[in-house]
């Protein structure tokens, strides 16, 4: 017998095109990897179910484009967003120094105002990196967001990075209303705290 539906969670990826948001968003859903992945036109849109914690957690994740052209069409998907991705290529020093407009973009239009953030450096499979861990960080940190290096090619990260962002918006007060008061306890802490550090593998970190 399945695990009822705790919540239905709302998570938007953002970021620069070519940065690899789709790629990143179906490997998670799909767990697969597509090379000639095509620029997400508008929006892309997928809806996945998780477990943790013995509770069942859905997921509507929305994928952004990241051309300019389509920038009109974003506004209105922040919308009642309990969690955000924003992603850039570890080797792409552009990418990179675009994320403070993203960041402003995701402060202006988000109207959850304690909407949890993560940021994510993706594409680490790839030898001429031009952004240090450090940097992302350090960037993280003054933004006080999550913070993931990943790659949708070979997988490093990218179930922990969705999974450390669900875990978090349920920590968080307001983000999410449960189905019964009983379910309100999951994912935190044993004494009962929602404020605890994250890690995964050596990867994640909440900072």
């Amino acid at each position: 017998m399945e695990n009822p539906i705790l919540t239905t969670l709302k998570i938007l990826i953002t970021g620069e095109s070519g940065v690899g948001k789709s790629s990143l968003l179906l490997r998670f859903t799909d767990d697969t990897f597509d090379t000639q992945q095509a620029a997400t036109i508008g929006v892309d849109f997928k809806v996945k179910q998780i477990n943790l914690d013995g509770n069942s957690v859905k997921l509507a994740i929305w994928d952004t484009a990241g051309q300019e052209r389509f920038r009109t069409l974003t506004p209105s998907y922040y919308r009642n967003a309990q969690g955000a991705i924003l992603v850039y290529d570890v080797c792409s020093r552009q990418t990179f120094s675009k994320l403070d407009a993203w960041f402003e973009e995701l402060e202006t239009y988000a109207t959850n105002t304690n909407i949890v953030k993560m940021l994510v450096g993706n594409k680490i499979d790839k030898d001429r990196r031009e952004v240090s861990r450090e940097e992302g960080l350090k960037f993280a940190r003054k933004h006080s967001m999550l913070f993931i290096e990943a790659s949708a090619k070979t997988k490093d990260g990218v179930q922990c990075a969705f999974e450390e962002l669900v875990q978090k918006i349920i920590q968080t007060p307001g983000l999410w209303e449960a189905d019964s008061s009983s379910q309100r306890g999951m994912a935190l802490s044993a004494d009962g705290s929602n404020d605890q550090p994250y890690s995964c593998s050596g990867y994640c970190s909440l900072v």
